[in-house]
């Protein structure tokens, strides 16, 4: 198991002054460890890592908490690709209950964070997403990703396998695929409920969240921002019919509709 570090930055509240139009407050390591209400995150601002960057040639396994103290952790050897071949290993590898809080994962990124089972992910940025940022597993479990930000991301940001409740609060991304998706074609189907509040979304994208109507999932989308995206391309709420086969899955719609797909317009501002 990699050491687990005092956050240098959760020593000091900093806020940083957001250039340009976009005008909001950045989230710090230090918001995010003194648990002050957070807002949202912005896409124009990333955190500077602190120390000496890590090579990660094997996945790191986390039980507990590991505080990164914003180092940035790339992937070497085994780990270093950097291409988006399905299964590669991850960086960090979480044990159902564990917490991941202020690290940066730069490039190359392998398969980014896996969850085994319940977990926190706390002020954790993507500078270049792998094959995806993190994947939640387990059934019946409770995920959190809390702050933090993904950008580059050619698919998926989170790629949600497992069964339960995934939440994303206070997040930030920018040049994606999609930020979330049910698995569409898994072995093993779940019912999966998704929550997204008080999150940037910075084009280009194709997509906030895809979901399964036939197995019952749910997005729901509060104080969502879409900054660039002045044609409305990216799409809220892709509604899908999964399958456990491996086929590709079909659409089945977009757009909200109270059961699966929960928001209104005002839920939604664009700059």
């Amino acid at each position: 198991m990699a050491e687990q570090r005092t956050s240098m930055a959760g020593q000091r509240t900093r806020r940083r002054t957001v250039a340009g139009a976009l005008g909001a407050v950045a989230l710090t390591a230090g918001a995010i460890t003194t648990g002050l209400t957070l807002p949202t995150a912005s896409a124009a601002t990333w955190p500077t890592p602190s120390g000496t960057p890590q090579a990660v040639t094997k996945s790191i396994s986390v039980s507990g908490t590991l505080d990164g103290g914003m180092k940035r952790y790339y992937g070497s050897g085994d780990l270093g690709s950097g291409g988006q071949d399905e299964g590669q290993d991850p960086l960090f590898d979480l044990k159902d209950g564990a917490t991941l809080k202020n690290v940066i994962l730069g490039a190359p990124a392998a398969d980014g964070v896996h969850c085994a089972g319940s977990c926190t992910l706390q002020n954790v940025w993507w500078e270049d997403v792998g094959e995806d940022a993190a994947t939640f597993r387990g059934t019946g479990k409770t995920y959190n990703v809390i702050g933090g930000g993904a950008r580059k991301a050619s698919d998926k940001v989170f790629q949600f396998n497992g069964g339960g409740t995934l939440t994303i609060s206070g997040f930030a991304v920018q040049d994606f695929g999609k930020l979330v998706r049910s698995c569409g074609n898994c072995s093993s189907q779940y019912k999966r409920t998704i929550n997204v509040s008080n999150t940037e979304v910075t084009a280009p994208g194709k997509a906030i969240g895809g979901i399964n109507t036939n197995y019952g999932d749910s997005l729901t989308l509060r104080g969502i921002t879409i900054v660039g995206d002045s044609g409305k391309k990216i799409v809220p709420c892709q509604k899908y019919i999964g399958n456990n086969t491996g086929k590709e899955p079909t659409e089945n719609g977009s757009g909200p509709d109270g059961t699966y797909c929960k928001y209104s317009a005002s839920d939604i501002s664009y700059k």
